[in-house]
């Protein structure tokens, strides 16, 4: 829906207004520009937030009460304080303030000193009989610095393919991957892509960042032989049936040039799945199953309700009747009393998923990993799922997550997730953020926060206006870090933010301050304040994960061969001459390999001495990331046998198959898990790692 354009109101009362509810009216695209939001942004950003701007006099009368409501409040609604020190808030509060402190632990105390990390409940009694009451959440300082270098693998574990998966890679395949990696490579972790919930029907949003609930994993990612309950099920016929038109969806893609179909690859397995719900759980397994309901509580009723919901009225819930819009509704109840069976379906899918999830992250710790499994928390959720209805108090009706106009995107961008409104978050204590990280961790050796400036702002668009028409929402940065470190902590987990891109000044500082790693990209860092150049090693900081490329950019093969320029050309995305991005490109990689050389780190491959290969160079891009002091270095799995297409190519819908493509080699073969541990290429180019960049 489109909202009217509201009568221009006085800027300087709207921008006040703006401030004290965290709502930016300016944004700086670079340093030396400063860029005004509209007040058309602004407006409809502060009703998002519950606060009427339309008119001037709305305007005052809000801001009246929002310099009221602050002048007036002992405390905020959620208070944060880091071990080892009290809590800034309190040093605001009136001489001779009463504290009384309910813990976590179930203690009672008077004083906010020393108190045991945690999320307890707060309350001061002033001299004159004021009270008020807030969320404490108290958090280390900082997380542990991880214990020396290690490498890793980063794949897209869709794309990785074993003799075994269904036509998709799947945990199975995780779990020998990492079995493998660690023991055979010495690779210290395995980072994945989200493997959140994906929202359900055909043909299903393939991409990974969009999921229905970033809460519960994916079914889809079932290795289906590995459930126990496969060994007997009623009708084996029908399950062998299925499992030889799983093969036959696998070797379409292994030998046949089919692209991933993840909705075939669902349709079987969900099928499968099924038969084997109906074999009873043996008594250990239905205790362990009691346990998971237990733990997870009324978050996984709520998304198994959802999933049984979309099975009936689809998958977007604000076309679902009135009555079931609402979560909490007597309607929503009778609903979910009459699909029970579709509920523990979709509890028991749940369940399966974490089970295995947490058997690949045994897998690698078994196998000597010091980190095991790396998962990846996207940015938000689909605001047609799961998340989006189970809590959508939480969530700002009517706006989408995106960015700015900047340098590389004249137009801005819309990401299509509904964000999370920071007034809510603080008055319930964080509370979905703490139990959304804590489901993370509980398989996880490290989390990837992906765009983990969010953490600090996010670019909010109004629905039907254009990402231009947006502005930034803060949030309590110093809150949203207190219970990232607080929940990384309990797990004993690291946390690595994605950092790329534009990142206003300070947060990476913050970061840091807290233990959390960024992420290093060789053809990013160049010497910006400088002659441009690529930086040196010893230039390079040393609190991050160190990559060659990701998964949104090109590989290294095709970015040392300008390969990525031509299928850019190919697909009409070039916004120059062809000839000017060539020449770009191919200087670009020129001043890379010309550092190498430099540094001595070209060498060639197999004992020959021609350094002009790009398998020798590749590996002396690895060389060079461990001459940095990066702390962790990871390996794009598809780099290790020369694919050159990347899995993602921003900008485009379906001119490209994204997140649809198997791990391939030079020639676009694709390459299997089992091709993979035999690869001698991939074998050279870790031992490069090995020996430490020698």
């Amino acid at each position: 829906m489109t909202a009217a354009r509201p009568a221009d109101p006085p800027s300087e009362d709207l921008s006040r207004l703006a401030v004290l509810h965290g709502v930016a009216t300016s944004y700086s695209p670079s340093p030396d520009r400063s860029v005004a939001a509209s007040a058309t942004a602004v407006t409809l950003t502060l009703a998002a937030l519950g606060v009427d701007a339309s008119t001037p006099g709305a305007i005052r009368a809000a801001l009246a009460a929002r310099e009221r409501e602050l002048g007036e409040r002992l405390l905020p609604p959620t208070v944060v304080g880091w071990s080892g020190s009290p809590p800034a808030a309190l040093a605001a509060l009136p001489e001779g303030t009463r504290l009384r402190i309910d813990t976590e632990q179930g203690e009672s105390r008077t004083e906010a000193d020393g108190l045991p990390p945690g999320v307890h409940r707060l309350t001061a009694t002033t001299p004159d009989g004021r009270t008020a009451t807030a969320h404490l959440i108290v958090a280390p300082p900082r997380l542990p610095t991880p214990a020396g270098r290690s490498h890793g693998l980063l794949v897209q574990l869709y794309s990785l393919l074993s003799r075994r998966s269904w036509g998709m890679g799947d945990l199975g395949d995780l779990a020998e991957l990492a079995g493998w990696a660690g023991r055979s490579l010495g690779a210290g972790f395995v980072q994945v892509n989200p493997l959140h919930a994906a929202v359900p029907g055909a043909p299903t949003d393939p991409s990974p960042y969009r999921p229905s609930s970033r809460r519960f994993p994916d079914p889809v990612h079932l290795r289906v032989e590995d459930i126990p309950e496969a060994a007997y099920v009623d009708d084996p016929v029908r399950l062998r049936a299925l499992l030889e038109r799983a093969g036959r969806l696998r070797e379409a893609v292994l030998d046949k040039g089919a692209l991933i179909d993840r909705d075939a690859v669902w349709e079987l397995k969900r099928e499968a799945l099924e038969l084997l719900c109906e074999v009873p759980l043996g008594p250990g397994r239905r205790a362990a199953y009691c346990d998971f309901l237990a733990e997870q509580g009324q978050a996984l009723e709520d998304h198994a309700t959802w999933c049984a919901l979309a099975e009936v009225h689809g998958s977007d819930w604000h076309r679902w009747p009135t009555g079931l819009r609402d979560p909490r509704s007597a309607e929503t109840t009778q609903a979910r009393n009459g699909l029970m069976d579709r509920v523990d379906f979709w509890s028991r899918l749940a369940w399966l998923t974490d089970t295995q999830l947490t058997a690949a992250q045994r897998a690698g710790l078994e196998a000597g990993m010091p980190v095991g499994i790396v998962h990846d928390l996207a940015v938000g959720v689909h605001p047609g799922g799961a998340d989006a209805w189970a809590q959508q108090e939480h969530f700002a009706a009517g706006m989408s997550v995106g960015a700015p106009p900047d340098a590389f995107n004249a137009r801005g961008q819309d990401w299509g997730l509904p964000p999370w409104r920071p007034d809510r978050l603080a008055e319930s204590g964080y509370a979905p953020f703490r139990d959304l990280l804590r489901a993370l961790f509980r398989c996880a050796g490290a989390l990837r926060i992906d765009h983990v400036m969010g953490l600090f702002r996010l670019w909010w668009v109004p629905q039907g206006h254009p990402p231009t028409e947006g502005t930034y929402v803060r949030y309590d940065a110093e809150a949203m870090l207190a219970v990232l470190v607080l929940e990384a902590s309990r797990a004993g987990a690291l946390v690595i933010g994605e950092d790329l891109g534009t990142v206003e000044p300070g947060v990476r500082e913050a970061l840091r301050e807290r233990g959390v790693l960024g992420t290093s990209v060789l053809w990013f860092e160049r010497d910006w304040d400088g002659d441009g150049r690529p930086l040196p090693p010893d230039g390079w900081r040393a609190d991050c994960l160190a990559t060659a490329t990701t998964h949104d950019l090109p590989s290294t093969a095709a970015r040392l061969t300008g390969e990525h320029v031509e299928l850019r050309d190919s697909l009409g995305l070039l916004t120059r001459p062809l000839e000017e991005e060539r020449a770009e490109a191919a200087a670009d990689a020129g001043e890379w390999l010309s550092l190498l050389s430099r540094l001595g780190l070209l060498h060639g491959t197999g004992g020959s001495g021609d350094t002009s290969s790009e398998e020798a160079q590749i590996q002396a891009v690895h060389r060079f990331l461990l001459r940095t002091p990066a702390r962790m270095v990871g390996v794009w799995l598809p780099d290790g046998v020369g694919d050159r297409r990347p899995q993602n190519l921003p900008g485009t819908w379906d001119q490209y198959p994204n997140w649809r493509l198997p791990i391939a080699d030079a020639q676009g073969r694709p390459v299997t898990l089992e091709d993979l541990a035999a690869s001698p290429r991939l074998h050279a180019l870790m031992e490069v790692l090995r020996e430490g960049g020698t």
